[in-house]
């Protein structure tokens, strides 16, 4: 946060900027992930084909959802609620 507060991710090439805003799009916190949309949204015209915006947006919508990654639930031992779990069983859930 202090370096995106210090405007470092700047000094970067555009596809650099990315790793800087990933910790951010895998946070469970919604605010960082309405942080990372936006972050995303501003990269999007320097990186167009990069599909980043797409899985920050996917990445958003997961946590508004549910609150939490449902893909990361057996892995740190959380049950799974009966709409995560038909989440999961979806082609393509989980990322």
């Amino acid at each position: 946060r202090l370096a995106l507060e210090w405007e470092l991710d700047k000094q970067l090439p555009p596809v650099a900027r990315v790793f800087f805003y990933l910790p951010f799009e895998h946070s469970e916190d919604l605010a960082d992930q309405q942080l990372s949309v936006r972050l995303f949204t501003a990269l999007e015209p320097q990186v167009p084909d990069g599909g980043y915006l797409d899985y920050a947006q996917r990445h958003h919508d997961v946590i508004a959802e549910y609150g939490r990654f449902p893909h990361r639930n057996a892995a740190l031992g959380r049950s799974s609620t009966a709409a995560e779990l038909a989440y999961l069983a979806q082609p393509g859930a989980g990322f």
